[in-house]
């Protein structure tokens, strides 16, 4: 040991302190790769501890053989062998930082904590007082924001009286009818209410929002009700089927705001079978009109569900569709355009429109741009057929549907193509730049219950698509739900809502594929098979032509018609009908008014009082026989199949009497009479 350290001090002591340091160097990163592949990458676990005890022996050599040649003054030899463990000491730093980002990033996506909020508003108009009524959701077991409500009131010392009410649209109903003087709603309550739909629908919408101001907002960290609601997913592995719910939150801005509430209007229920690399897709209209869970399974837009949150948007497609979703992805759709163009575009075939608004822009699609800006200036456009499409085609194609005949379907059918386009593309990026490039945009605008863990279980099925030459090694089966109009008396615009009923049949067909693709349910084997030059032999679109199955119906207008058909009616649908005399001039006995409105969904109502003539008004008039009024019917007969009917309970129609108050009625087995 003495002679070592007499030949050590005759080394130039710049050499020395150069061989020390690349040996510590050398330690510190190869440890930093070794902690980050054990802890992290929990794949290819014998190649990773190879490769540790490799580098490891490496470090054995350098030291002694550095020591030696050093030492024997063999100059080149060293330099040589300290260049290999100086470049191996990068790789080890840049590979133990790469894996730390990319684990970081991922983790981002998982939000155990997040922000919520709840906003106290009312009219602009009036000057809040302790004297007004303040509507409030009724709390329910998870409600974070019912909760968030109650400490504003107790910062703020409010003792106003509370109503609480069961549903959003009834509260703010009343908050503009000025039966309330203010409201707790949601934190991203302006969110909730960017619509792109109809003209009448968008100017209502902000109405509504110019009508009324801020007084209050509350705001906590709180455990993510979502990965609560999917709690059991954690235990899964993405080796095996699984679902997930893409859900779009519309924003204004790069970015995915932390709040629970959004505007729900892209909704895409996804299942992938990691055996057989297929995926199907089914997009759910906006207007969809279904029970909404969260509410007591009252039937609203699918859409609406999103303003109390994930949670809720998730048990309502849970519900609808009879599969157990696994996994959600919240996108914002605006971090679309970063996102294609971090992959340099995608390729997709652009549909041609049913009609065009703009002749400067025929033979083209055109949407506002990511800020819904409309202006000449603005707005982006595209040809049609086969194009490549930047980051803002891509998102304007992906929310235009006013160019076309079935709107909100078309929209939807045109995400499910940027996503197919995206998924595709996503295989060939091959550089590091583009892949951290791709991690920014999606840690920054994706929220997710996947952890990075499940996320890294997928590895050895992304190496599979990779690896494969072949565009086509991911299968993803289209899906078209079939619907029709749903025109559904909604009180709290007084008007009728455009709502899409859907065929259940239609999606009967596309949730049994999903259940075949998940290997809940065995494929029937085709046993006979037939060829004819004339036939169009395309890829099927599942669900496609389907119109099998009940719709729901809607409340009729009796107005003009007698109680018989009227009381049938509602006893061959099960409602519960009362009769009242009025003052009229109309025949004694005809309908001259009714409580539920016409077009009201009948699973929303359980009877309805007919108002009906007494045959005293001052002014006589001659009954004119009533024009059709139900907007989705073509003017049918109002009683169903049966208006006059043989259903027994409907009375016998007593003849009017000359004197000031006729004789009551005898009692209808529908229900009491002048309540």
């Amino acid at each position: 040991m003495k002679v070592l350290k007499r030949k050590l001090k005759k080394v130039h002591i710049a050499k020395r302190i150069f061989y020390h340091l690349t040996n510590i160097l050398y330690i510190a990163t190869l440890a930093f790769l070794a902690y980050m592949l054990l802890k992290y990458i929990k794949v290819e676990r014998a190649l990773e501890i190879i490769g540790v005890a490799i580098f490891g022996i490496w470090f054995l050599i350098y030291l002694l053989g550095g020591l030696i040649t050093m030492l024997s003054k063999k100059t080149k030899t060293f330099i040589f062998l300290t260049i290999i463990s100086l470049l191996l000491s990068g790789i080890f730093g840049f590979g133990g930082y790469f894996i730390f980002r990319t684990y970081s990033a991922l983790g981002n996506m998982n939000r155990e904590v997040i922000t919520y909020s709840t906003t106290l508003i009312t009219l602009k108009d009036s000057n809040f007082n302790d004297s007004m009524t303040i509507g409030m959701i009724d709390e329910k077991e998870d409600d974070v924001e019912g909760a968030l409500a109650k400490k504003l009131i107790e910062r703020d010392k409010l003792t106003n009286k509370i109503e609480t009410y069961e549903d959003y649209n009834s509260m703010i109903a009343d908050l503009l009818d000025g039966k309330i003087g203010a409201c707790f709603v949601p934190g991203g309550y302006k969110t909730m209410h960017l619509t792109d739909g109809g003209e009448e629908e968008s100017s209502k919408e902000e109405e509504y929002l110019s009508k009324i101001k801020e007084i209050g907002s509350y705001s906590e960290d709180r455990a993510n009700q979502d990965l609560i609601t999917l709690k059991s997913s954690k235990t899964k592995t993405l080796t095996e089927p699984f679902t997930v719910l893409v859900m779009g939150v519309d924003s204004a801005q790069d970015g995915l705001k932390a709040n629970q509430a959004f505007n729900g209007d892209t909704l895409i229920l996804v299942t992938f079978n990691p055996n057989t690399l297929t995926a199907t897709m089914l997009s759910l209209p906006r207007d969809l009109y279904v029970p909404i869970a969260c509410n007591h399974d009252r039937y609203a837009k699918i859409n609406s569900s999103a303003a109390y949150g994930s949670s809720c948007v998730i048990k309502t497609v849970q519900k609808l569709t009879g599969i157990d979703i696994d996994y959600y992805v919240k996108i914002n759709f605006t971090g679309v355009v970063d996102l294609v163009n971090a992959l340099d575009g995608v390729d997709v075939e652009v549909e041609e429109p049913d009609f065009w608004y703009d002749s400067a822009h025929t033979n083209q699609v055109c949407e506002s741009n990511q800020y819904r800006q409309t202006d000449s200036a603005n707005i982006v456009c595209m040809g049609l057929g086969w194009q490549h499409l930047d980051g803002a085609q891509a998102l304007a194609y992906a929310r235009c549907r006013h160019l076309y005949a079935v709107s909100d379907i078309a929209r939807n059918q045109h995400q499910q193509q940027i996503i197919e386009a995206m998924a595709k593309k996503a295989k060939t990026i091959k550089s590091v730049n583009d892949f951290n490039a791709i991690l920014d945009v999606v840690s920054r605008n994706i929220e997710t219950n996947i952890t990075p863990e499940q996320i890294m279980s997928f590895y050895d099925v992304g190496k599979d698509m990779l690896l494969n030459s072949s565009t086509d090694a991911l299968s993803i089966k289209r899906t078209y739900l079939e619907y029709y109009s749903l025109p559904v008396w909604q009180r709290r615009y007084g008007r009728y809502t455009s709502a899409l009923g859907y065929y259940q049949g239609s999606l009967d067909a596309i949730t049994k594929q999903m259940r075949i693709n998940l290997e809940l349910e065995s494929e029937t084997p085709v046993k006979t098979f037939s060829f004819s030059y004339n036939e169009d032999y395309s890829t099927p679109v599942i669900g496609r032509g389907i119109y099998t199955g009940t719709r729901l119906e809607r409340m009729e207008t009796f107005i003009g018609y007698d109680r018989e058909t009227a009381n049938n009616y509602c006893l061959n649908h099960g409602l519960t009908c009362t009769f009242e005399f009025i003052e009229s001039a109309e025949p004694y006995g005809i309908i001259v008014d009714q409580e539920a409105h016409e077009g009201e969904l009948l699973k929303s109502i359980s009877g309805c009082t007919f108002y009906m003539s007494n045959g005293q008004g001052a002014q006589p008039v001659t009954p004119v026989e009533p024009e059709p009024t139900d907007p989705g019917q073509g003017g049918e007969t109002p009683g169903g199949d049966n208006p006059g009917g043989d259903t027994p309970g409907g009375g016998e129609e007593p003849t009017p009497e000359p004197e000031p108050e006729p004789e009551p009625e005898p009692e209808i087995p529908g229900g009491p009479e002048g309540e």
